[in-house]
C-alpha cells in the first residue's frame, strides 16, 4: 500500500467529516428581538365614526378619488409615475433586492472554468515545451455558525425597507400634490374674492366722488374711500403671485417644467371637497396601516440579522474546495487518461488575536439595534400624533367654517344695506368704510379655512397611512 498517496487522501476526508459534523451540531445564532412596546392608546381623543380592522386600508388606497376632482386625479396620478424622488425610490429598491441576491448567492457553491495553454523555449539547450491545461474549480464555505444566514436576513429586511419607504415617498407625494393643487384653488377664489369686493370699492369710490364734487362728501371721506380700494386692489398681486408659485410647483411635483401647467390651472375651479363620511381605524391598525411604521420595523429585524451576523464572524469559518481538469504537453492529448488531474482542500481560518475588534464589532451592531428600536418608537409616537393632531384641526375648522360662514352672510346684508343708505344720505361714510373692510376680511377668512379644511382631509388620509396597500408591499416595482 502507497502510505504516501493514502495519508494525504484520509486527511482531506478526516477533515471534511469534522467540517460536516461541526456544520451539522451547530445550530448558529438567532437573535429573536420583538418589537418595544409603545403606548398605543385604545381609541382616538376625538370621536370618530370607528372602522373595522383592517378595512381603511383598502378604501384608502386611492383617496384623491374621494374629492371627485379629476383634475387632481389627474395630477396626482401623474406624479407618482414621473415624479424624481419616487424614481429615485424605485431604483433603491432595485439595488436593495440585487444586494439581497448577492447575499442569497453567496450561500451557494461556486463553479468556474479555466483553460490555458502556455510554450516555454530554453536559449542555451534550444529546447521548447508546452503545456495545455483545461478544468473546473468549485469551493464552498459552509454558513456553520449562521453568518451567511444572517447577512442574507438582514439583506431581506432591508428590502422590504426600501419597498415600505418607496410606499412612504408615495404617500408623502401623494398627499404634497394634493394639498398644493387645495391651496391653488384657494388662491384662486381668495383672488375672485378680492376682485369682487374691489369692484364694490369702485362703486362706492365713484359715489363718493360724485358726493364730493356736489359738496355733500368731505375730503376725508373721498381719500378714505380711494385708500380702501387701493389696499384692496394691492392685494391682488400678492395673491397672483402665490398662484404662478403652486403651479410651478405642481409642475415639479409631477417631473414637469416649471411653467408647463400654467394654462391647464389657469381657469379658476372651487376647492375640491372631500366626503364627511371617513371612517377612522382605531390606533393600533393605524399604525399597521403606515409605511413608514413598517420601514423601522424592517429596520429593527435588519439590525437584528446584523447582530447575530457580527456575533458569527468571531468563530472559525471554514471552506471546501475542488478543482477537477486535464494536463497535458499536446492538446491531442488533454482527453487521455494519464492527464486527469483531481485536488481537494478542506480548510479552517479562526481568529486568534484581534484586539478584541470581532467584540466591538458585535457592541456597535448592537447599538444600531438600539437605535433601530428608539426610531421605531419615535415613528409611532408621531405617526399618533399626526392621526391626532388631523382630527383635531378637522374639528375645529369645521366649526370655524360654520361660524364664518354666518359670520360672512351677516357681512354682506350689512354691507349691502349700508351702501344703500349712504348713497341715500341716511349714514356717514365711515359705516360704509367699515362694512366693507369687516366684508373682505370674513369672506376672505372663509375661503381660507375651506382650503384648510380640505387640506386637513388629505393630512388626515396621510395619518392613516392612505395611498398604498399594505397587502401590495412586496410588489413594488
Amino acid at each position: 500500500m502507497n502510505h504516501h498517496l493514502l495519508t494525504p487522501r484520509l486527511t482531506s476526508v478526516t477533515l471534511l467529516t469534522a467540517v460536516l459534523l461541526v456544520a451539522g451540531c451547530a445550530s448558529g445564532i438567532q437573535p429573536a428581538g420583538r418589537l418595544p412596546a409603545t403606548p398605543t392608546p385604545s381609541d382616538w381623543s376625538i370621536p370618530t365614526d370607528a372602522a373595522l380592522p383592517g378595512q381603511p386600508a383598502g378604501t384608502l388606497a386611492m383617496w384623491w378619488n374621494n374629492f371627485n376632482d379629476p383634475q387632481l386625479t389627474e395630477l396626482v396620478t401623474l406624479a407618482l409615475q414621473a415624479n424624481t424622488n419616487i424614481r429615485n425610490a424605485q431604483f433603491a429598491l432595485q439595488q436593495a433586492r440585487a444586494l439581497r441576491d448577492v447575499a442569497a448567492a453567496n450561500r451557494l457553491p461556486t463553479v468556474s472554468a479555466s483553460a490555458s495553454a502556455q510554450g516555454s523555449n530554453t536559449v542555451n539547450t534550444n529546447t521548447t515545451s508546452d503545456t495545455y491545461k483545461a478544468g473546473f474549480d468549485a469551493s464552498w464555505e459552509p454558513d456553520v455558525f449562521g453568518a451567511r444566514r444572517s447577512a442574507l436576513t438582514a439583506t431581506e429586511a432591508d428590502a422590504e425597507a426600501a419597498a415600505a419607504n418607496l410606499a412612504q415617498i408615495r404617500v408623502s407625494m401623494a398627499a404634497e400634490v394634493a394639498v398644493s393643487y387645495i391651496e391653488l384653488r384657494g388662491l384662486q377664489s381668495r383672488l375672485a374674492i378680492a376682485r369682487n369686493n374691489l369692484a364694490t370699492q369702485n362703486e362706492t369710490l365713484q359715489i363718493t366722488t360724485w358726493r364730493h364734487q356736489a359738496g355733500l362728501a368731505s375730503s376725508l371721506d373721498l381719500e378714505q374711500a380711494i385708500t380702501a380700494a387701493e389696499q384692496t386692489r394691492a392685494q391682488i398681486p400678492t395673491l397672483d403671485i402665490s398662484i404662478r408659485q403652486n403651479m410651478n410647483l405642481l409642475a415639479v411635483l409631477t417631473g414637469q417644467a416649471p411653467g408647463t401647467l400654467q394654462r391647464t390651472l389657469d381657469t379658476a375651479a372651487a376647492v375640491p371637497q372631500a366626503a364627511q363620511n371617513l371612517a377612522v381605524a382605531f390606533p393600533a391598525d393605524t399604525l399597521r396601516q403606515r409605511p413608514d411604521v413598517r420601514t423601522a420595523e424592517q429596520r429593527i429585524s435588519a439590525a437584528l440579522a446584523r447582530v447575530a451576523q457580527a456575533d458569527a464572524a468571531r468563530y472559525p469559518s471554514f471552506k471546501l474546495s475542488g478543482s477537477l481538469g486535464l494536463s497535458a504537453a499536446r492538446l491531442e492529448d488533454l482527453t487521455g487518461p494519464t492527464g486527469l488531474v483531481r485536488t481537494l482542500l478542506a480548510s479552517v481560518t479562526g481568529p486568534l488575536f484581534d484586539a478584541g475588534a470581532a467584540k466591538a464589532q458585535v457592541r456597535a451592531q448592537t447599538a444600531a439595534l438600539e437605535q433601530a428600536r428608539v426610531s421605531y418608537e419615535a415613528t409611532v409616537l408621531s405617526a399618533l400624533q399626526d392621526v391626532e393632531n388631523a382630527l383635531v384641526a378637522l374639528q375645529g375648522n369645521r366649526e370655524r367654517v360654520a361660524r364664518l360662514q354666518a359670520a360672512a352672510d351677516a357681512a354682506t346684508n350689512a354691507e349691502l344695506l349700508a351702501r344703500h343708505r349712504y348713497a341715500s344720505g341716511l349714514i356717514d361714510f365711515r359705516s360704509v368704510l367699515e362694512t366693507q373692510r369687516t366684508l373682505l376680511t370674513t369672506q376672505d377668512n372663509l375661503a381660507s379655512t375651506r382650503t384648510t379644511l380640505s387640506a386637513d382631509h388629505v393630512r388626515l388620509y396621510k395619518a392613516l397611512g392612505g395611498g398604498w396597500t399594505p397587502d401590495n408591499l412586496s410588489a413594488q416595482p
